[in-house]
């Protein structure tokens, strides 16, 4: 089956938050202090400090819904190659322990502090919850059976959230609170120092439960969209993809009256809410870009898709900062205290563009 277009290009603007999108449109918020729809847009690029949700707790859970729906077209095409199921499972451990290997020399492995070393990370997470949600998906051949497992994944998790307190709980505690939540708990006995906050890791143990279901919920929309065009026509599939996600995301909210959204714990209900935003916004892109053909206007995102992992950990080790510095302080002064940062995130958005460019137009991409 041909290549998503779609797909790289919602997983592009995914990204493209995380890589300076955020800091640009906090920076033009900052130039309408009395604009209550900036400063909306402005809270909306940070993460909530426990409780809700913000557009900036859905980049994670997009892209590991993304990387789960890319797994069945990647599946199909080993297979067509005639690999062993043996060597179809290890190539995906292999995958899974390298993104942990990367998440810890993102995290400093290298610096040998091993006493504080996180042991966790975004990638750690995104390794771990695709590698078992991908191992789930190839044993387990009935759409019924895989979509069972969510289930239990998500109501299993939300009964131990509820039911299960850390120990020395006083009466009443809450136990979907940082210093009584069990997994919480886990994370400060099994992890200690090695935790993210003193007193949870927001990517940690127990939560990695529910964010395999985030994987098997992508994994079980690429099944679908796999679906010959005979059998559901492509627009119909986006129509599906569109309903699917608004039903998700009713499940989400109503969920939270009594499990509250939390991107922290990966809550049950927090994994219905993302898995909304994620299926509307592929249905979007799926229609716009792989349905009615309207391309051109993607390709800014498509380069960023392609090469999504290089640019991760480029932000860490690259020189980015530097080179946005070296070539445009001189542009920047030009302009207005206040509209500088502004100029500056521009400036800094084309420096590491052009290099993914560069790297698109070679034919270069990191494949874990």
């Amino acid at each position: 089956m041909k290549r998503l277009e779609s797909l790289d290009a919602l997983r592009g603007f995914d990204m493209f938050f995380i890589c300076g999108g955020a800091a640009l449109l906090v920076a033009i918020a900052n130039c309408f202090p009395e604009s209550h729809f900036w400063q909306v847009i402005a809270d909306n690029m940070e993460h909530v400090p426990w409780d809700g949700l913000r557009h900036h707790d859905t980049i994670f859970p997009l892209f590991l819904f993304i990387a789960g729906i890319s797994f069945p077209f990647s599946l199909e095409r080993q297979q067509e190659k005639g690999k062993s199921r043996r060597s179809i499972y290890l190539r995906i451990i292999r995958r899974g322990l390298v993104l942990v290997l990367l998440g810890l020399l993102y995290n400093g492995l290298l610096n040998f502090h091993f006493d504080t070393l996180r042991f966790c990370s975004v990638l750690s997470r995104i390794g771990l919850a695709w590698m078992f949600g991908a191992l789930i998906y190839t044993s387990v051949k009935d759409v019924r059976i895989l979509a069972a497992i969510v289930v239990v994944l998500l109501v299993g998790y939300w009964l131990c959230n509820v039911l299960l307190i850390a120990p020395g709980a006083p009466a009443g505690a809450d136990p979907l609170s940082k210093e009584w939540n069990i997994g919480c708990y886990i994370d400060r006995t099994l992890l200690g120092a090695h935790c993210y906050r003193p007193e949870y890791d927001p990517e940690g143990l127990f939560s990695t439960i529910p964010a395999i279901g985030t994987a098997l919920l992508g994994m079980l929309t690429g099944r679908f969209v796999k679906l010959s065009d005979k059998r559901c026509p492509p627009y119909r599939k986006a129509l599906f993809l569109f309903l699917a996600g608004v039903t998700f995301a009713v499940l989400g909210w109503a969920w939270n009256f009594i499990y509250p959204i939390n991107k922290a714990l990966w809550s049950s209900s927090f994994v219905c809410a993302v898995a909304g935003y994620s299926l509307v916004m592929f249905a979007l892109f799926y229609f716009i870009i792989d349905v009615l053909k309207w391309r051109g206007w993607d390709f800014f995102f498509v380069v960023i898709g392609m090469n999504s992992i290089t640019i991760y950990l480029a932000q860490r080790f690259a020189f980015f900062d530097g080179a946005t510095h070296r070539l445009f302080d001189g542009t920047v002064a030009l302009f207005s205290e206040s509209v500088q940062p502004v100029v500056w995130n521009v400036c800094y958005i084309i420096v590491w563009w052009l290099f993914l460019y560069f790297l698109y137009k070679k034919k270069v991409f990191l494949k874990v």
